[in-house]
């Protein structure tokens, strides 16, 4: 069966408090993807955001962040008097730093209300949880600076564990009781997603990034200096995005020392992930063959050599230790055939991206239109101008063009936005995963991500409401089913 689906941050959504979480407004949306026959909601990582608020940027593989909690349900398990007044609710960017100051006051008064029970005691000892909670303590402790700023019993700890924690016992138990209520409240609603029969596309970031409790704790695994600081930083050469390419600063992985320990680190956090989410897409999946090593010192990504990387290995590892595990391929981008053969051997749906191929000017037909099945077709993604942007964007010439193209091919009804989102909808591809804010027909001020650039307005978009969004998917509904109906 043909299915479609809706890319949008969690972060994205309605609801009374600034930023999307896991209360009411998440079950609204599931019910209108519910209502439209959408069948798959694809989110951005909703590990706690570090630098630039960037969800790929986060400070751990497992921890959640605490700003998708719902104070509703909190108010409902009578940890909070009653929810709040709206903050910020009508607002269309996602202003974190006050979001995080107005609500925190609140989650601390929920803490101290909580009376630890035997659930969350099974929760609190599992090892990353512990971890992060110290971690978390100690960067609090240290005005939020990175860890290789510590003092250097703290940045140190993990290597030896022998410290006396009593003055942040507090703080610790208060960041676990926040991630033991984010597993609670997500897996509320990831349950009511799947009685509506919308199954969870997640996103997991292939790189971890330097200031995580990933690397504090875990510095064995990452190519590191004696001091803990990356010899040598992930990216990707000049390409399509950027002329100097992209120096994402994330550390490398050492590979052999994963290897020696069947690459236990992967093993672990893709495993949790696949407790989260239904599906799992890996971003960056081509540094699975070969990834873009940048030395720490070089001040952009031009200078850089790909190194061929484990994959098969990885991957082999995976699903055996993993049953049942589900993942989907980020491969986009210049890539060498190795790449496919790898996705293909797992027969791994990877992704395509229309803005991409019909940008073709210069070319009388578009004629590398996906066509294969056993993949995800996207209008664009959210490191893409959203698609009204992007159309704005092209020559007059190329814009006639693409619409006299799309009308011999049927697609002649409504505005260019539409028709090439009907023309996604009516492809062979087994998935079609729209942006939301495509659905739209949103401009350039919805685009969520611009890569190669740092901090607002990225990742801040959201929806004040969900009413205009419901008359979109209501109109894509007729498409939505047409696909069903036509396997």
């Amino acid at each position: 069966m043909r299915e479609t689906g809706i890319l949008m941050a969690v972060s994205s959504l309605p609801s009374p408090y600034g930023a999307g979480d896991f209360g009411r407004c998440a079950r609204d949306w599931i019910d209108l993807l519910c209502q439209n026959g959408v069948t798959l909601w694809q989110i951005l990582p909703l590990n706690p955001t570090g630098y630039g608020n960037s969800p790929y940027q986060p400070y751990s593989s497992f921890a959640g962040d605490e700003i998708y909690l719902s104070l509703e349900r909190l108010a409902e398990q009578g940890l909070l008097d009653a929810a709040p007044a709206p903050f910020r609710a009508r607002e269309s960017r996602v202003d974190y730093e006050a979001i995080r100051e107005w609500k925190e006051p609140l989650l601390r008064e929920a803490c101290a209300r909580f009376v630890p029970n035997a659930e969350y005691e099974e929760f609190a000892k599992q090892g990353w949880a512990a971890d992060y909670a110290v971690f978390r303590a100690f960067k609090k402790a240290n005005d939020r600076r990175c860890w290789l700023e510590w003092p250097d019993w703290q940045r140190d700890w993990p290597l030896h564990r022998d410290a006396d924690l009593g003055e942040y016992e507090d703080e610790i138990r208060y960041h676990l009781f926040l991630q033991y209520q984010f597993s609670r409240q997500w897996a509320a609603v990831r349950d009511y997603a799947h009685e509506k029969g919308v199954r969870i596309l997640g996103d997991v970031p292939f790189y971890v990034g330097i200031d995580s409790v990933d690397v504090w704790a875990g510095r064995e695994n990452f190519l590191l200096d004696s001091d803990g600081r990356p010899t040598f930083i992930a990216g990707v050469p000049p390409d399509y995005f950027s002329a100097t390419g992209q120096r994402w600063g994330n550390p490398i992985y050492d590979w052999d020392k994963l290897r020696a320990d069947d690459f236990e680190f992967w093993v672990r956090r893709i495993g949790y992930n696949q407790t989260l989410f239904d599906i799992i897409r890996i971003d960056h999946f081509r540094a699975f063959d070969t990834y873009w090593k940048i030395a720490a010192s070089c001040p952009t990504a031009i200078d850089g050599q790909w190194i061929e990387a484990p994959g098969y290995a990885v991957l082999d590892t995976l699903y055996r230790r993993l049953p049942g595990l589900a993942l989907v391929a980020e491969d986009l981008g210049d890539l060498r055939p190795e790449v496919l053969q790898l996705r293909d051997h797992y027969r791994l749906k990877g992704m395509k991206v229309l803005e991409f191929t019909l940008n073709a000017e210069g070319r009388e037909v578009y004629d590398a239109l996906p066509d294969r099945e056993n993949q995800i077709l996207y209008t664009g993604t959210h490191d893409n101008a959203t698609l009204r942007e992007w159309y704005s964007a092209l020559p007059a010439v190329q814009r006639r063009r693409l619409c006299r193209w799309l009308a011999g091919r049927g697609f002649d009804q409504g505005t260019a936005v539409q028709r090439i989102v009907a023309l996604a909808l009516a492809s062979p591809a087994q998935w079609v995963v729209i942006p939301v804010q495509d659905a739209m027909q949103l401009p350039a001020a919805a685009r969520m991500n611009t890569p190669g650039t740092v901090g607002s307005p990225n990742w801040e978009w959201r929806l004040p409401e969900l009413g205009k969004a419901a008359k979109a998917l209501e109109r894509l509904r007729p498409l939505i089913r047409a696909r069903k109906e036509n396997p």
